[in-house]
């Protein structure tokens, strides 16, 4: 059966007064980059996202890196992981003002392989957590900048 597009306004309508009805808002969506993407260090930023749970250290997250970055305001990562039933994925900063530089939610009837281009300020640790069965497991990699991207 093929959708009109009449169909498809009613069921955007729909939908948009669903989410109003749940109190999903510009408000509500502004607060939680607020609080995840706020300027911090690493360990305010760490404790904003996961205030109860135990980061494991694993080598079942691969980590594609320039061991030296000519210029901090291109940086690329590509992320894979071996680990089963990946659900979030989150890249971490140590030394950029907002610490968390992203947030990828995954299907975890897939095998994740990200690929992103970030900002680092200073030469440090970028960590990449991964939630993975309901426990969370990190894994970090020292990327020297030598031209700062963040202003610096």
């Amino acid at each position: 059966m093929s959708a009109t597009r009449r169909q498809f306004i009613k069921n955007i309508l729909a939908s948009s007064v669903s989410l109003i009805a749940l109190g999903f808002s510009k408000v509500s969506l502004g607060q939680w980059l607020l609080d995840e993407f706020s300027p911090s260090n690493l360990d305010d930023a760490l404790t904003k996202v996961f205030p109860v749970e135990t980061l494991h250290h694993t080598d079942k997250i691969d980590l594609k890196l320039p061991k030296t970055a000519e210029n901090g305001s291109v940086v690329p990562i590509t992320i894979t992981s071996s680990l089963p039933n990946i659900t979030r994925v989150y890249i971490l900063s140590e030394k950029n003002p907002v610490p968390l530089i992203a947030k990828f939610s995954v299907d975890p009837r897939l095998e994740p392989y990200i690929g992103a281009r970030f900002k680092m300020q200073k030469s440090c640790d970028v960590i990449v957590v991964v939630k993975s069965d309901d426990s969370y497991y990190q894994t970090r990699q020292f990327v020297k900048v030598t031209l700062g991207g963040c202003g610096g």
